[in-house]
């Protein structure tokens, strides 16, 4: 096991991040310490009274340091872009007082597809129930500190399972949309790699040939997974957040367009900030 720390750092709130609504295998162990599986193994975050972040957990390589780097989003200028998104917005304004931790974790788009697919028309603890079943029963499964914890499987590992055993996992109607999804990448018909590298509206239109991924999910898989900050998730939180705070038409592709006039190439930490001030406030 190895130990990082990355010191000074601003705009960076561990509830922020792990409760903004973009991941599901975090855990709140306490106000400053916070525990995930992730790619690299097993990461416990601790956050210091100096804004210091101390991780722990069960990777070994060697270059670990600048793959947290990459995965919590660090090189990525926040304080710049709260300013730009901001300006001229009370909303905003508002939202990023409140939030103004968050940062876009950089996480594996397999994981971050069957995770959105999984989300659809669902909340956020059976979300991560339902993953931490389908962890538990087709990844591995790796221990810290005495307690066991389960990667989420490489599509070759969750393609042995059958509709009728995702069923079994409390999937819902979503089973079929996983066992697709998890045989389409298995069997190299789409490749998630080339689709990461396409511009925005390109890479979605691809994302939406998976079965059970429209618009909302396609957006939260580029934005979560993918880097492409443009992407504006629109759910029913956001739909408030237009209607009340911006007083905007509560259909989707006005919304879309409004988002990209308004905020740009940052729509999605913008979107962010909102759905998370929205959802714990109102």
């Amino acid at each position: 096991m190895a130990k990082v720390e990355f010191n000074n750092l601003s705009d960076f709130e561990l509830a922020h991040i792990f409760e903004c609504g973009q991941c599901f295998r975090w855990r709140k162990i306490n106000e400053n310490n916070y525990i995930g599986t992730t790619p690299y193994g097993v990461i416990e975050i601790e956050k210091k009274k100096d804004n210091t972040i101390c991780i722990d957990g069960t990777f070994t390589d060697d270059g670990i340091k600048e793959s947290i780097c990459e995965y919590l989003d660090l090189n990525t200028d926040y304080s710049n872009i709260k300013a730009i998104i901001s300006k001229d917005d009370i909303n905003l304004q508002k939202a990023i007082q409140y939030g103004g931790g968050i940062r876009i974790l950089n996480q594996d788009p397999w994981e971050m597809l069957i995770s959105f697919i999984i989300s659809a028309a669902n909340n956020i603890p059976r979300i991560s129930k339902t993953i931490e079943n389908i962890s538990r029963e087709y990844g591995k499964e790796i221990t810290y500190k005495g307690e066991k914890y389960y990667l989420f499987p490489t599509p070759e590992e969750l393609a042995r399972a059958s509709v009728e055993d995702l069923r079994k996992l409390n999937l819902g109607f979503r089973d079929k949309y996983v066992y697709n999804a998890a045989q389409m990448i298995n069997d190299k018909k789409m490749n998630l790699e080339e689709i990461c590298n396409m511009p925005y509206k390109d890479a979605k239109k691809e994302l939406k040939k998976f079965a059970g991924v429209g618009d909302k999910v396609a957006d939260c898989i580029l934005l979560f997974s993918m880097k492409k900050k443009e992407a504006f998730p629109v759910d029913t939180w956001i739909k408030k957040v237009m209607a009340n705070l911006y007083n905007e038409s509560k259909d989707i592709k006005k919304i879309a367009s409004f988002a990209e006039d308004k905020f740009g190439e940052y729509a999605g930490i913008a979107q962010q900030y909102l759905f998370y001030y929205m959802r714990e406030n109102f």
